[in-house]
């Protein structure tokens, strides 16, 4: 039986866990056993034998909860293949993507241990009706239309090559 994959994820809004749960299924489809929770609910990783975590970009910097949790779990996570997945622009215009690269570019240098088997930037979901302190004081944010750019065939192709490359890993225990 290979280990239970852990699909976790920050989430301000919910969209990233909307996007979380269709990874979870994709891999169940494929035949691994997942758990999806939010970064906040997991206190311990040792069991799971590999790791995808939602970590949006928020005005250019990863969730915080994102952050905490690479930062609280960094042994375990060396130990196991890991993989993000991170929404971000919620257009659809070029520069908000190689601005978004190179922001968790930016972000992930400051885990320098940790090497992703897998990350991928996804299109994220814009909701001016939704946005928190201090997001709503800010004039523009609240002038901007509702947007949802995320491409949901990517998303499960992004999903498949995980469940392909969890269950290689999964042949070779101990091989990371």
């Amino acid at each position: 039986m290979e280990p239970v994959v852990l699909v976790t994820y920050a989430t301000r809004s919910g969209s990233t866990d909307e996007v979380a749960r269709t990874v979870a299924g994709v891999l169940r489809e494929a035949g691994l056993a997942v758990e999806v929770q939010p970064v906040r609910s997991v206190h311990d990783i040792e069991r799971y034998g590999a790791v995808v975590l939602g970590a949006p970009l928020y005005m250019t910097r990863l969730h915080k909860d994102a952050r905490r949790f690479l930062s609280a779990h960094r042994g375990a996570l060396m130990k196991v293949p890991v993989a993000l997945f991170v929404p971000g622009p919620v257009q659809t215009v070029e520069k908000d993507w190689t601005g978004a690269r190179k922001q968790l570019d930016k972000e992930l240098a400051q885990f320098p241990w940790l090497s992703p088997v897998a990350q991928h930037i996804v299109g994220g979901k814009f909701d001016p009706a939704k946005m928190g302190f201090p997001f709503n004081l800010i004039p523009a944010l609240r002038k901007m239309p509702a947007s949802d750019v995320r491409d949901w065939t990517a998303i499960r192709g992004l999903a498949s090559g995980l469940a392909v490359t969890f269950h290689r890993e999964g042949q070779r225990p101990g091989v990371r």
